[in-house]
């Protein structure tokens, strides 16, 4: 079938790199655990976990959309 490409899976975002959902997942999980232990060395005396938990899903939630 000469007149059918092939979808792009990969596309341009913000990030500085091209990637596909499971690399915008991957990333998004990664920054997810580091923000987890830097609130809970720095923040968690003054913030609960659930915070940082609640903005990490709405970042990941932009990162997997527009990354």
């Amino acid at each position: 079938m000469a007149g059918i490409q092939s979808q792009k899976t990969e596309r341009d975002g913000f990030l500085p790199i091209r990637t596909n959902g499971f690399d915008r997942g991957f990333i998004s999980v990664v920054i997810l655990i580091l923000v987890h232990l830097l609130w809970m060395r720095f923040l968690e005396s003054v913030l609960p976990l659930w915070v940082a938990t609640v903005l990490c899903l709405a970042l990941a939630g932009f990162i997997i959309r527009k990354g």
